[in-house]
């Protein structure tokens, strides 16, 4: 009787969570859409806004610096505002970045409106991935902020990939105009889904900020930057590889990042069950593929077969990391887990914009068909310091 009871009990309060939490999985789809989409459209953007492809590289970069420098000062600023209602105003703003895309006339307007996307980047995540934990049982809780996740990686599978399509065939502003649709469906189900949490009296932002200055803290949120700058030295500028290198069309590219964005979901679900059984080994060991499956890709871009089959590995292994090192920063600060959150994407896409902006840095000084190999030895420095951490570590619990 005692055990019925209790089974009915748990499913009573399993019951209204998925919904709640697909309506988070919906927001982060429409993020992850906005953050990679004009990677697929950088000539189209550069076209239009006349400028070069290094330059239209560049909104990656500002929209990936907005997220590491503003989302931890949003999160600080509106840690009095009840989560869900942050939620919904970071979606308004949202909506109004992507919209001043679709309409930008000059080059500045548009970084202007990634500026402003960027903003809601960090904190919806950070604040969401606290949320999704809270809607389940605390054994559920890395599962919830998965399935959150999984928007980002649903974004590279078909987000991406569709929003490639349509910028390709309709001009790459309907691509904004659509994220800006998705952002709104978004909002309605944070509206509708989202339960209001109630929540304890928030930490002071004195410590807030304390928790989050740990040394070995900060080091690994250099981990995590460096390896995103690999990642992105060399995905922000896949498309023009692909083409001027591999010699594949440009609407071929598409279907290439279909088949990464498999790779990138299946890399998160493997990278997630690896974190769960060995967390510190899990993930130095997928920043070693990483730099084996880089320093390949020096030499298969030039055969379209071994290229994709490449790009396919490099995006498992290379998301297959994020849980891990997620769940290892939020660990190391229990007293502000949202700013730690919010703080690991914002370390991670300020990796983005330094891959970005190294990636511009190398196709114009050295030649494009450096970038893999250039992006292998910053996943390189990310595991060598990795090797550091774990070794300093594991020596107090030996003595």
């Amino acid at each position: 009787m005692e055990l019925s009871q209790r089974i009915t009990k748990e499913q009573t309060t399993k019951e209204p969570f998925p919904l709640s939490i697909l309506s988070l999985t919906v927001g982060a789809f429409a993020i992850g859409m906005t953050e990679f989409v004009i990677m697929g459209l950088l000539p189209n953007v550069a076209e239009d806004l006349h400028v070069s492809i290094s330059s239209a590289g560049q909104l990656i970069t500002m929209y990936a610096l907005g997220v590491a420098i503003g989302a931890p000062i949003l999160t600080v600023l509106t840690h009095r505002i009840p989560q869900k209602k942050l939620l919904c105003l970071l979606m308004v703003l949202f909506i109004l970045g992507n919209g001043i895309s679709v309409f930008a006339p000059t080059y500045a307007v548009m970084m202007g409106a990634r500026m402003i996307t960027a903003l809601t980047h960090g904190t919806f995540f950070g604040v969401g991935a606290v949320i999704a934990s809270n809607l389940v049982r605390p054994d559920k809780r890395a599962g919830s902020v998965s399935i959150m996740m999984a928007g980002l990686t649903i974004a590279n599978i078909i987000g991406v990939p569709l929003g490639t399509f349509i910028g390709q065939h309709m001009g790459w502003r309907s691509s904004f105009g659509a994220i800006a649709i998705m952002g709104i469906i978004a909002l309605i189900g944070i509206l509708i889904f989202i339960p209001q949490i109630r929540q304890d009296k928030p930490a002071s932002i004195l410590l807030q900020v304390t928790s989050l200055l740990k040394p070995k803290l900060l080091l690994y949120l250099l981990i995590g930057a460096l390896g995103n700058a690999g990642l992105f030295t060399v995905f922000t500028y896949i498309t023009p590889l692909l083409t001027q290198v591999t010699g594949f069309a440009e609407h071929s590219v598409t279907w290439i990042l279909v088949l990464f964005g498999c790779g990138v979901t299946i890399g998160n679900i493997v990278g997630g069950k690896l974190a769960d059984w060995k967390l510190m080994p899990s993930i130095l060991g997928l920043y070693f593929t990483i730099c084996v499956i880089l320093t390949l890709f020096t030499f298969t871009i030039y055969s379209p077969i071994a290229a994709v089959l490449t790009i396919f590995l490099w995006g498992a292994a290379s998301f297959a990391v994020f849980p891990g090192l997620q769940v290892r920063v939020m660990n190391l600060a229990q007293a502000a887990p949202a700013l730690a959150s919010t703080s690991s994407h914002s370390a991670g896409n300020l990796g983005n914009a330094a891959g970005a902006f190294i990636g511009g840095w190398v196709i114009t000084h050295l030649t494009i068909t450096a970038l893999p190999w250039v992006g292998a030895v910053l996943v390189g420095l990310a595991l060598i310091l990795g090797i550091a951490c774990y070794i300093a570590e594991r020596k107090p619990a030996a003595a």
